[in-house]
């Protein structure tokens, strides 16, 4: 059996592969935020200013557990010196540009642009039992990933610390005021799974997860276990993430189990390949103790057949049982696409293969799929030389 694929061509010469980015181009440094800071550091940065050190804890808690930036708020600080705090350590690091709802309005999805006008996406999701946002970690992708509308955009520059928390607070405040639909409710989960690779923005993801899960007013209080980070497949990260003390999920981008597809699918799989790969993300269970997403975008007569099911479990079973959640994800089509979804009953046939198998399997619930749900359509949107927009899956988050 042949594991050629009918790939549409790879841009650029033949034979040529796509330049991965992996680090983003020079541009001016964010502001200066509270958010990028320890908590001792903000209380530090105070007494520079020969302003009270107490003082930061107090604009902290402002900000994580009132989730808010307004200086009418904040009472409990002098009003002479409350301007000084706020431009020192709260400057404005996200202005909404559109705003788009999806699902009855349980479904918001932003289109954010920083102080240089970069622009990213996130989306706030409630269900019945949690509400999830999915926050982006760079403006662009440096993956380059085909069938991906950020990844066709390229890597434009990796987000601080804050630009990400900042997602965070805006989705929290959204959620305490009853802007989804059913009213006021808690965020409870985050994922990052909006534009760009996590793990190739690595300091500034893990410091973000740390004013996440730190108690006020360090950050927010979330749990850990409520966070997943996702990654394409950067190995030498994954390892280093498993040395952080922080349990959160590990989600792998699979999309195919085996490297002829996966190199044509995801260009980092020429440096480091399927098995390794999954060596990485077994090596994470075993440092964590959490169980890892393995996901799979399923695409029609691309990596959606049965047999590439069966190869998908023996590769699992191969390194143990109760490590791994398979996610397959339904493809989101988008008009003009070479991209498109698999048939029902080939995602019921793959399905079934991977669970009489005995490998975990959840197809994964979609949201936006109205409204360009998919990371990256709406920036696309707003790059006056962007590509035609290609297909890729909907927002998503992986079970609990």
């Amino acid at each position: 059996m042949s594991t050629t694929s009918p790939l549409p061509p790879t841009p650029g010469a033949a034979g040529e592969r796509p330049q991965l980015t992996f680090t983003a181009r020079r541009r001016g440094k964010p502001p200066r935020h509270l958010a990028d800071l320890t908590r001792e550091d903000r209380a530090a940065v105070l007494r520079e200013k020969d302003l009270p050190a107490f003082r930061a804890d107090q604009l902290s808690r402002h900000y994580f557990s009132h989730l808010t930036r307004d200086d009418a708020a904040m009472s409990d600080l002098p009003a002479g010196g409350r301007d000084e705090l706020i431009n020192e350590l709260l400057p404005e690091l996200l202005t909404e540009v559109h705003t788009l709802q999806a699902d009855g309005g349980a479904t918001r999805k932003a289109l954010w642009s920083l102080f240089d006008g970069a622009k990213v996406e996130s989306v706030l999701m409630r269900y019945s039992e949690r509400a999830t946002l999915c926050v982006s970690s760079q403006a662009g992708c440096g993956m380059a990933c085909p069938f991906c509308a950020t990844g066709q955009q390229g890597l434009t520059r990796n987000l601080s610390t804050a630009e990400i928390v900042e997602q965070v607070r805006v989705a929290a405040a959204a959620c305490r005021d009853g802007l989804l639909t059913g009213g006021p409710t808690r965020l409870t989960n985050v994922v990052f799974m909006g534009m760009g690779e996590p793990l190739a923005n690595y300091r500034a993801v893990v410091n973000a997860v740390r004013r996440m899960v730190e108690p006020s007013p360090a950050g927010f209080g979330l749990s850990a276990r409520n966070v997943t980070v996702s990654t394409v497949g950067l190995v030498p990260a994954i390892d280093k993430l498993a040395k952080e003390g922080l349990p959160v999920t590990l989600a792998v981008s699979l999309h195919a189990p085996d490297d002829g597809l996966r190199d044509e699918l995801i260009p980092i799989n020429s440096r480091w390949k399927v098995g390794e790969l999954l060596d990485a993300a077994r090596r994470y269970f075993d440092a964590t103790g959490r169980r890892v997403s393995i996901e799979y975008a399923l695409i029609r007569d691309i990596n959606d057949h049965q047999w590439r099911a069966q190869l998908l479990a023996d590769e699992l079973l191969a390194r143990g049982k109760g490590w791994i959640h398979v996610n397959p994800i339904p493809l989101n089509p988008t008009p003009g696409s070479k991209w498109t979804a698999s048939d029902p009953d080939v995602e019921d046939t793959f399905v079934r293969t991977l669970r009489k198998a005995g490998i975990p399997t959840t197809v994964r619930d979609t949201r936006g799929s109205d409204i360009d749900g998919a990371c990256g359509q709406l920036a696309a949107e707003q790059l006056a030389t962007a590509a035609p927009k290609v297909g890729v899956p909907e927002v998503k988050e992986p079970p609990r």
